[in-house]
């Protein structure tokens, strides 16, 4: 009997399906576009026409109809090559798509999913703002309801796809009363929605980052996200998937990192031998494979439980083990490449020097690590603040 965290023999026909994608049409550029900062559009646009980008999205809206364990196996597949496009796809589709999937009313899923789901357009998710990061509920950007427009003022930042070429929207959460916040989808172009210059970053250097400025920004009433005073219950939600997500973009880097060494380790020679034949080396590799594969397990067992719609609480758990693990893991890894790679692992030549940059980051995104370990023992039953 399959197990609830052992992929299916389609699943694995598709991994193979975006593994030649990835390779043909991604790993020969990547580079390329990480030194210029480069956002490649018509690749994003590829993909969509691949059909990843419409993978949990119905086919009365353009999709599939498919799984989210569908998701992070090509999730992992480009970021096992490409960090910035791997997150590119991971927040197109579980922080773009999902929450208009889950909580749109039928008239903005026809007005939003189709275009979203082929690749023709993305969406952000406007939730971290300056004062409001890990505690979200801080959250200082207001909507005001003027007659049938929301008035909405505020900042958001480190917004994944915000600003390039073919976002259409950004949803973002707002104060819309003293203790109630609301998710509110709004269009780019909307007069007083500012797409602030994008970030230096450290890595991720092909995916598109900004902050966000809105100064009276005026949307129908129309396009609230779900229920009003909802908009904060809606995100956590939304961030369960996201850190699934987020777990299997850091289980590639891990997988990239571990091929990277493998190779690396099997050709260099030193002292007449390939390094990898020293203990040194090898038991350093032989521990990757270990975390790899431990962090692809955790991470499809929570993809498995929320495919089978387990409790929110069993999925929340699942979810914040998974991506704690696997983002300490792909850290681990990066650092282990580089040093198996010596003096060259620190040249930008090769694929562990960017993978060393762009690692850090999956500590961070979608929840600290601090913060998943403080859900992790929240859901023992221990009364951690």
């Amino acid at each position: 009997m399959m197990t609830a965290f052992e992929l299916s023999p389609e699943h694995e026909e598709f991994r193979q399906v975006v593994r030649e994608f990835a390779r043909a049409e991604i790993a020969p550029y990547a580079a390329d576009w990480d030194e210029h900062h480069h956002f490649p559009v018509d690749t994003v646009r590829a993909m969509g026409k691949l059909g990843l980008f419409g993978l949990i999205v119905p086919e009365e809206y353009g999709g599939a109809g498919g799984d989210f364990t569908s998701v992070c196996v090509a999730i992992e597949e480009i970021g096992r090559v490409d960090q910035s496009l791997g997150v590119t796809l991971e927040a197109g589709v579980g922080l773009g798509i999902g929450p208009i999937l889950r909580w749109g009313t039928d008239e903005q899923k026809r007005r939003w999913l189709p275009d979203l789901a082929a690749g023709h357009a993305l969406a952000g998710f406007g939730l971290t703002e300056p004062e409001a990061g890990s505690d979200a509920g801080a959250t200082r950007t207001r909507a005001a309801l003027e007659g049938d427009q929301w008035v909405i003022n505020g900042a958001k930042q480190f917004i994944t796809n915000s600003g390039t070429p073919i976002t259409s929207l950004v949803t973002v959460t707002a104060r819309t009363g003293d203790d109630e916040i609301s998710a509110i989808i709004v269009p780019t172009g909307t007069p007083g929605f500012v797409v602030e210059p994008s970030y230096r970053k450290l890595g991720w250097h092909a995916s598109d980052t900004h902050p966000l400025t809105f100064d009276n920004c005026r949307v129908p009433a129309d396009h609230l996200l779900g229920e009003r005073g909802a908009g904060f219950k809606q995100f956590l939600a939304a961030l369960d998937e996201g850190r699934i997500a987020l777990a299997a973009l850091a289980v590639g880097l891990a997988q990239g990192c571990l091929d990277e060494a493998v190779e690396y380790a099997s050709t260099r020679s030193s002292f007449g031998r390939p390094i990898g034949a020293r203990q040194g080396v090898a038991f350093q590799i032989a521990d990757l494979k270990v975390a790899v594969e431990a962090g692809r397990l955790l991470t499809y067992k929570a993809a498995a439980a929320k495919d089978a719609g387990r409790p929110a609480a069993e999925v929340k758990q699942a979810a914040a083990m998974a991506k704690l693990f696997a983002s300490e893991a792909a850290m681990a890894a990066a650092r282990t490449a580089t040093q198996v790679f010596g003096g060259y692992g620190f040249m930008e030549e090769y694929p562990v020097a960017r993978f060393y940059r762009d690692a850090k980051i999956l500590e961070i995104g979608e929840g600290t690590s601090e913060i998943q370990r403080m859900l992790i023992a929240r859901g023992l039953g221990l009364p951690v603040e």
